[in-house]
């Protein structure tokens, strides 16, 4: 948890394209083609001095040798699209790695989920990029035999200490030695494992304890009655004596004694601002038309509800009673319809764990893909707010006039970017989506209890909910704005039947408490500027938790060493046998039908 980043002997950094990692889960775009995933992620980070030939031939050189030919041009898949299959997912990861040419590749249990053929053709491929001159470091987990036969190099870890580094087939010479032979048709991976993890004797013991297994014995093992824990003890030791930690320390003071050993500086963000903007936006536009619930389930439901609503208060009118019915269906429509928002929030949070992987690789920067992901999104918001305001407004009968209804679709518009920013805002501080879903939806309840229909404006407790809540709330600014459009230069028929009209100007002041010292337009641009600001949040949130997670980290690492300090298995003391402990079998009797669990 503690320690140097040594490069060629040197205390150096990681700099962007020195370095690439493959995280253990697969996280991509699932209504992406692997071609296009591929092509895309090499325009937004190889040079922009390349030409389009250059890079398709990069990308079709890269499918091969991942072995993607057959699957190139299959979607990947998400929840409602059949994709290509675990192994190929993984190799798709790698691909997109190794795309700048790392020098060096870090991958998590790359092998976790897959078949035995799968891994073993995962780690072929591997091995293939490794003979290309690119160092490649892999934690994995229990592989089989044959996946553990294609390593150069092992590391054996055991917690937190060194087991074991050397070569990978000299690793079964080192614990004959230190007395643990692998039996001969055993999985030497199996076999490392047993010796140093303890969880072995805990399940031998629960499986004794429930006559699950029969006691063996085996009198001429000297190891027969040694705890895990002993023997790890004992391998440890060993190998700081041995000849291959020396071997490992020659090498490293050789490496750090080499002069002139430098890796060359990759720049980071090698394509250039605009062109990074533009394969951003194209991709994303891409995943919101061919996901279904990202934009077009909303647009339907959208629709089917603008007709409900537009046949509810169809032909409104101007008689009394249609001030209060214009009031509804003008709340509704800026309350409930731009609430529903919220549905896209499980869209949001798959492609910001896609910005997260990307990010952390150097893709490129914060800002480009906040501006790309507005301007992708934008085209839907329009058809979205189009469809909403064409249906509503001729079916209720607004105030008539194009301009008029230019502004109601502009107040959509607006309004509905708005609540999607703020998703996407909530989206970066949530673990999940269902946390987010439900911290969202009480957010934008709040704000809809105080835009001014529920309780009017003037009406609300002056401390904390006219000022400044009202004031920062979308919805009373947009619902202002769509009250003014409606009913400035209207009349309504008075409470007695032929009695004087009422301006609207008047049922806005003393029924809808709506002040009328500012146009409709500046309320218009309140909605935008609040939309603005919430991106500008979300841009600094991005951007403190970039510069804060590495804080964080180094307090919760200081914390854990300080407590695991405290515990007896930590510190630096003789192993020693115990019940808990009890080694049941040796290690050497445990092979073929000779093992103690049936």
């Amino acid at each position: 948890m503690t320690g140097n980043v040594l490069l060629n002997g040197k205390k150096k950094r990681l700099d962007y394209g020195s370095f690439a990692y493959v995280t253990q889960e697969d996280i991509l775009l699932g209504t992406l083609t692997v071609r296009e995933t591929i092509t895309y992620s090499a325009q937004l980070r190889l040079p922009s001095s390349l030409t389009r030939q250059d890079i398709d031939g990069i990308v079709e050189g890269t499918i091969t040798e991942m072995g993607l030919q057959e699957c190139a041009d299959r979607l990947i898949g998400n929840w409602h699209l059949r994709g290509i299959s675990g192994g190929e997912k993984k190799r798709l990861s790698i691909a997109l790695e190794i795309l700048t040419r790392p020098h060096l590749l870090f991958l998590d249990e790359p092998t976790s989920g897959l078949d035995s053929a799968s891994a073993f053709f995962v780690i072929q491929t591997l091995r293939n990029v490794g003979r290309d001159g690119r160092t490649i470091i892999s934690a994995i987990h229990q592989p089989s035999s044959e996946v553990f036969s294609l390593f150069d190099d092992l590391f054996l870890l055991s917690g937190g200490e060194q087991v074991y580094f050397g070569e990978a087939k000299m690793a079964a010479k080192f614990f004959a030695e230190v007395g643990f032979p692998c039996p001969s048709r055993r999985n030497p991976s199996d076999h490392f494992l047993r010796c140093i993890n303890s969880d072995f004797d805990i399940v031998a013991e629960a499986l004794k304890g429930s006559n699950r297994i029969t006691e063996l014995q085996n009198t001429l093992d000297p190891l027969a009655n040694l705890p895990t824990a002993q023997i790890k003890t004992l391998l440890v030791k060993k190998y700081r004596s041995s000849d291959y930690a020396a071997k490992a320390r020659a090498r490293i003071r050789e490496i750090s004694g080499i002069e002139g050993l430098v890796i060359e500086k990759k720049h980071s963000g090698e394509a250039k601002w605009l062109t990074q903007l533009s394969t951003l936006t194209n991709r994303s536009f891409v995943n919101m038309s061919r996901d279904l619930g990202y934009y077009w389930l909303r647009i339907a439901i959208y629709v089917a509800l603008s007709i409900c609503v537009g046949s509810i208060f169809f032909d409104v009118g101007t008689n009394y009673n249609s001030i209060l019915a214009r009031g509804a269906c003008g709340g509704f429509i800026s309350g409930f319809m731009t609430f529903m928002s919220i549905g896209g929030f499980p869209s949001f949070i798959e492609e910001l764990k896609v910005f997260y992987r990307e990010r952390r690789n150097g893709h490129y920067g914060v800002a480009v893909y906040i501006l790309s992901n507005f301007l992708s999104s934008f085209p839907f918001l329009t058809v979205m707010s189009l469809s909403t305001a064409a249906i509503t407004y001729y079916m209720v009968k607004f105030h008539p006039g194009i301009s008029h209804f230019m502004y109601v679709s502009l107040d959509l518009i607006s309004s509905i970017a708005t609540v999607e920013s703020c998703m996407m805002m909530i989206a970066s501080l949530v673990p999940n989506f269902m946390m987010g879903v439900i911290i969202g939806a009480g957010y934008i309840g709040l704000l809809m209890m105080t835009a001014g229909y529920f309780r009017l404006l003037p009406d609300l407790p002056k401390i904390f909910w006219r000022y400044p809540v009202s004031y920062i709330n979308y919805g009373a600014w947009a619902l202002q704005g769509a009250y003014k459009n409606d009913m400035v230069g209207l009349e309504f028929d008075g409470f007695i039947p032929g009695g004087p009209k009422l301006k609207g100007d008047v049922v806005l002041t003393s029924m809808l408490g709506i002040h009328l010292d500012h146009s409709k337009w500046w309320d218009l641009a309140a909605v935008i500027m609040i939309l603005i600001a919430y991106r500008l949040l979300f841009f600094i949130i991005l951007k403190f938790k970039e510069r804060v997670s590495p804080l964080f980290r180094t307090l919760y690492t200081w914390r854990t060493l300080q407590h695991m300090k405290k515990r007896p298995s930590f510190r630096k003391t003789s192993a020693f046998p115990s019940k808990r402990h009890q080694v049941l079998h040796s290690l050497s009797s445990q092979e073929g039908l000779n093992s103690p669990i049936h």
